[in-house]
């Protein structure tokens, strides 16, 4: 059974199950001695768990070359060139979704959908809210301009190095303030 990163770390860091080839051994960790480098040292999971074992394992569904024919030319790739070059094709393709399935067996109920890949704790929504306090600095900044008194943000004057560049120094050719581009066609020589 595969889990999510957030379902795996919870389970890791309230239970370790270490498995050696004749007896499984289960301990308990304390939260506060683990790291996340003694955790990520040892996997106890691999994507390779949800290949194939071997080439010769029949897949329950088996493409034909028709079917792969059909889905390259959906995709607008190349068909293959070879019978082996179609066959490996199939093969990989096969595995691939043995894989899938494999990740479409795993149990989600209860589990509350990915909304976004950040922090969404009430912690983390509060550290990365908005608040009126966190623009004051620049609705200070701020002039209101005409009739119906409409904010108008004032710039400030950036003063950096960048701004003192002069980008015409790497030029070849210029021509005052700009650059001379040559373009045309080359005279060959020998030709009329």
């Amino acid at each position: 059974m595969a889990l999510c990163t957030s379902c795996r770390l919870a389970l890791r860091s309230s239970l370790i199950t270490t498995t050696t080839a004749s007896r499984t051994t289960t301990r308990h960790l304390s939260t506060k001695s683990s790291t996340a480098a003694d955790i990520l040292s040892k996997p106890t999971w691999s994507v390779r768990s949800l290949l194939p074992s071997s080439p010769s394992s029949a897949p329950p569904e088996r493409i034909t070359p028709s079917q792969l024919h059909h889905l390259l030319r959906l995709s607008a790739l190349p068909l293959p060139s070879s019978p082996e070059a179609e066959t490996a094709m199939i093969e990989t393709l096969q595995s691939q979704l043995q894989f899938v399935r494999a990740v479409q067996r795993v149990d989600t109920t209860g589990v509350e959908p990915l909304r976004a890949i950040r922090d969404e704790t009430l912690e983390a929504r509060g550290e990365n809210a908005i608040g009126l306090a966190d623009l004051q600095d620049a609705l200070s900044r701020e002039t209101l301009a005409g009739y119906y008194q409409r904010p108008k943000r004032v710039r400030g004057k950036v003063e950096s190095e960048a701004e003192n560049w002069d980008a015409l120094s790497t030029a070849s050719r210029t021509a005052g303030r700009y650059f001379v581009v040559q373009s045309g066609k080359k005279q060959v020589e020998g030709s009329d």
